[in-house]
């Protein structure tokens, strides 16, 4: 019809722009990064142990950054995602509605904090605590950027999760109980099972929030580029690498391009999780 025809014209160009934006930013942190070559193997950036990018002689093994990044993503959501899902299946299934009017906007609100306030909050409470609990130098360490970033991860995957199971059709869940299910049995064999595909979905949108996160790792991680031996270690990932020393760095030295280079493998590791989770969604649908 002539009157969809408006709306349908912006939305493909709105849709088209983000294309074409996100087009720009990779070819320009390919080219930014690619100059880094010229002083460093891809080799010996991807699995070199020491990252001294100002020395004389510079050393770029961002090998130390990527596992600090994948540690604290890691511990993060192991922590984080399992209370979560668990937050969002009480939301809908469980919580009375009076209390869910209340519980649901508060966890809804969390999403807005500032991450440099839970920055602040890990560096001047939870690592003077885990300092004198674990009889460790530092405080900040992985252990407390996990936790911060588990913190962050919270909300946008428990009202996601809800959002999903919500989504449920009710005669799904009607004829479970015609079925002689019990609650429980509806809410885990029927209900869950359901909506799997938006609670992956959620996690994995939780995970890419967290691998992305900057000023929690950036003030509560401890920025030591070293690989970690236990929970209680200070690390460096790539993203407060590139926050602390882009400032600090000649524009247009092996520095500068290796610090783009990390930027352009932060986005492809992202482009490829989505594109991870698109096949398996295939999968299920086939």
């Amino acid at each position: 019809m002539r009157g969809d025809r408006l709306p349908r014209t912006l939305v493909a160009g709105v849709a088209f722009t983000g294309i074409i934006v996100v087009g720009a930013i990779l070819v320009f942190l390919v080219k930014e990064s690619l100059p880094v070559l010229r002083d460093a193997s891809l080799m010996e950036m991807l699995t070199g142990p020491y990252w001294y990018p100002s020395q004389e002689e510079p050393k770029f093994g961002m090998l130390p950054l990527w596992v600090g990044s994948l540690a604290v993503t890691g511990l993060s959501a192991l922590m984080s995602l399992p209370f979560s899902v668990g937050l969002g299946i009480f939301l809908s299934e469980v919580c009375p509605r009076g209390l869910r009017e209340i519980i649901k906007p508060a966890v809804e609100v969390m999403g807005f904090l500032p991450s440099v306030v839970l920055g602040f909050i890990g560096m001047v409470v939870i690592a003077p605590h885990l300092q004198e609990r674990f009889g460790v130098l530092t405080g900040l360490n992985m252990l407390n950027a996990s936790f911060l970033l588990g913190i962050l991860m919270l909300p946008t995957v428990a009202s996601l999760t809800e959002d999903s199971l919500s989504s449920v059709p009710k005669e799904v869940r009607d004829g479970s109980y015609a079925l002689g299910a019990t609650r429980l049995e509806t809410t885990f064999r029927v209900v869950v099972p359901y909506a799997a595909r938006g609670i992956g979905s959620a996690c994995i949108l939780g995970v890419m929030r967290a691998l992305g996160e900057t000023m929690v790792v950036l003030m509560a991680a401890g920025g030591a580029a070293i690989i970690p031996e236990s929970l209680v270690d200070p690390v460096r990932p790539l993203t407060s690498a590139i926050a602390a020393e882009m400032g600090e760095t000649p524009v247009g030295s092996s520095h500068y391009h290796a610090l783009f280079f990390m930027g352009l493998m932060l986005l492809v590791a992202t482009m490829g999780l989505n594109l991870a989770v698109m096949a398996l969604e295939r999968r299920r649908r086939v």
